[in-house]
Formats: C-alpha cells, structure tokens, sequence
C-alpha cells in the first residue's frame, strides 16, 4: 500500500494532559538550493533551539521561502544537510517529517467544513479515527475558532481561515511549525490582532520550534526570538531584534531591519570621525585612525536644533505619520532623515534646518560590513 500523500499543511500543541509534540530544533548545515545551476540558497548554517521563534527576514528573491522549503522536504539540497530535533531529515519525505506548515494563501478545501479540513492532517497521518474529533476540537480551541466547527471555509473572513489554517498545522501535534508569510494577504488590522494571536500561540506551545518567513520588518520585530537577515541568497546577519536594530552588524541588515541613516565617515582618531567638512564624535571602537566607514543613525534618535553632532542642511521633504513627522534634509550631499515628535510648524521645503544626534546612539559600521562576516548559528 503506497504512503498517504501529505497534507498541505499540519502541526501541534503541547498544554497539560496533552501527548508532547514531535521533536523540535531545526539545524541548516552548508545548506545550498540550486536550480539549472543557478544557487537560490547558499551554504546556509544556522540553527533554531527548541521552543525558539525565528524569522527569516529579507526582500523578494534572498532565499528565505528557499530554506524554509528545504525544512519541509518540498526541495532537496544539492549540498549540506537539514536536522530536525537532531535527527537528518535531508533525504525524508515531507509527510514523514511530522512538521507542520501555514502558507499565505491558507490552501483550506473550499468543499470540507473547517472541522473536516483540521482533520485532514490527523487522516494523512493516520491518526486513529476515535481520537481525531477530539483533536480537531482542542487544535480549534487553541486558535479561539471552535465555535466555526460546522461552517464552510467561504462562510469565514479572512483572519478566521488563517486561524483554521494553523489549527489545521497544529492538530498534529509537531515540533516544527512553517509559517510563509502567513500575515500577507490581510489588512492592517487583521495583521496586528493576528501578531498578538501568534505570540499568544507561541506562549501555550513553548517547545514548539517555529520558522517564520517574511519581509515585513515590523512581522520579525514583533514575533520573533531571533531574526535572521538574508540577502542574494545568503545569510547576512543573525541575532535578536533588540541586537540587530539597535546595534546592526551590516549596512544591509541596518536598512532592511528598521530605517537608517547611512552616512560615509573617516575615522579621525579615538572617537572622533570626519562627514564631509564636519568633525563627529561617535563610538569608533577598534577602527585606525584614516579608514572608511559608515555611520548608522536611526531617524527617531535625530532631533531638531542645536545639540551634539549638529549637522546643519535644507528641508527636502516633510512628511507627517500622525504621532510624528518625518524630516528629510539634505546634508553636503546627503540625505538625512529625523523622526520628531509631531511639530505645530513643521519646515518648509527648502528651509534650513539642523538636526543632531547623541554620540552613543550611533553605531560605526567599517567597510566591508555590508558583506556577512562571522554570522553564525
């Protein structure tokens, strides 16, 4: 008798009186993904402890949708090899990986009640048929949608569908949960009350594993233990979101997570380097007096006015977000943005206008940072 066919999505739930998930951890070793030649994943290393939420962050095309596939076993590694709770699942199937897995378009069966489609799962995997409704009731319990046990996938909003989804993922019970952009085709609002869902989630399933891919900052920031930042194909920078946002490693990894300003200095001396025809004191760390390097400034520690590292330029852009305007002003050259506090008068284009910013709330990157250098697991 030939195997089940996987579900197209499954995973589980550990709370007392529950069997305990599958084991979980994910270990990527030298992992590369090519296809006709052309590498999609790098020589990945990177590992997710148990009980750890990690995202992979980073634009269209870096590779992330890449690696998280390469966990599900719907993509065989030219080189390197995948862990799972410590065990080489490489060259597995994806149904006998006991992993569960959320995609952005839900992919429920339109024609199955959502209870029918929680069950799916425990049928693939062969669950005996006296435990699945009980099963299916705690998963839809776990994601508040129980009381939806009877209605069709059409009769559901959005939000309600991505929650039978992870029902569905959970009902299995695994220790490894794929989400891949699971957030991306809701509004505003459903994205923030389904963040908070997620980590609420997370909080009843600590020994869960969870890989979460996605390209909104905001996402990773919020949810996340750790993030991973990848670019063209490979691992740029890894660590927690307090970390890389406030202390980022690489010039890509200080744009893409959170906004930065950039600005090309020259070390002058022991905490003190050169932007144009100004001399800035900031943190230079073990950078030799002479070497190139860039300058990382977040814009909501610029202020407006005279103050230390006062950098003076011309309005170009005023922009208001509500609780703050976005300042952008055009220093020798260069673009400069500050966040301020919603301003009564905001500048006009073209004004001059001086912003400013503490020494130890700027963070030196040399050069050669935005390459990835000692990015590890």
């Amino acid at each position: 008798m030939s195997a089940p066919a996987p579900a197209p999505a499954v995973p589980g739930a550990p709370t007392p009186g529950r069997t305990a998930p599958a084991p979980s951890g994910i270990r990527f070793e030298g992992v590369t993904v090519a296809y006709g030649g052309n590498v999609v994943l790098d020589r990945l290393d990177l590992t997710v402890e148990p009980g750890e939420v990690m995202a992979l962050l980073g634009p269209s095309g870096s590779g992330k949708t890449t690696a998280l596939r390469a966990v599900a076993g719907f993509v065989r590694p030219a080189s390197g090899q995948v862990f799972l709770g410590g065990r080489d699942v490489t060259a597995l199937p994806p149904h006998r990986r006991g992993i569960g897995m959320v995609v952005q378009s839900y992919a429920l069966f339109p024609h199955l009640k959502v209870k029918d489609n929680v069950a799916f799962g425990l049928k693939a995997h062969r669950t005996p048929k006296a435990e699945i409704p009980g099963r299916v009731t705690e998963a839809l319990e776990l994601v508040g949608m129980a009381a939806y046990a009877e209605r069709h996938p059409r009769e559901l909003s959005g939000g309600q569908q991505q929650r039978v989804a992870i029902a569905r993922a959970l009902a299995i019970r695994p220790g490894v949960l794929l989400l891949d952009e699971p957030l991306s085709a809701l509004d505003a609002r459903l994205r923030s009350g389904m963040l908070a869902e997620l980590a609420r989630l997370h909080r009843e399933l600590p020994d869960v594993s969870i890989l979460y891919v996605t390209h909104d900052q905001v996402e990773a920031l919020t949810l996340a233990d750790r993030i991973a930042v990848m670019d063209a194909s490979r691992l740029q920078d890894c660590g927690t979101p307090l970390e890389l946002y406030r202390r980022p490693r690489t010039e890509f990894t200080a744009s893409f997570v959170g906004n930065a300003n950039l600005l090309p200095v020259t070390v002058a001396g022991e905490g003190a380097v050169g932007f144009g025809g100004h001399a800035l004191a900031v943190p230079t760390g073990t950078a030799a007096p002479g070497a190139t390097a860039t300058l990382c400034v977040r814009p909501h520690l610029v202020g407006i006015g005279d103050g230390p590292n006062a950098l003076t330029g011309s309005v170009t852009e005023v922009q208001w977000r509500g609780s703050t305007h976005r300042v952008h002003a055009d220093v020798d050259g260069h673009r400069l943005m500050a966040d301020l506090r919603e301003l009564r008068e905001p500048p006009a284009l073209g004004d001059p206008v001086t912003l400013h910013f503490a020494a130890e709330d700027a963070v030196l990157l040399p050069d050669g940072a935005s390459e990835p250098a000692g990015v590890g697991p």
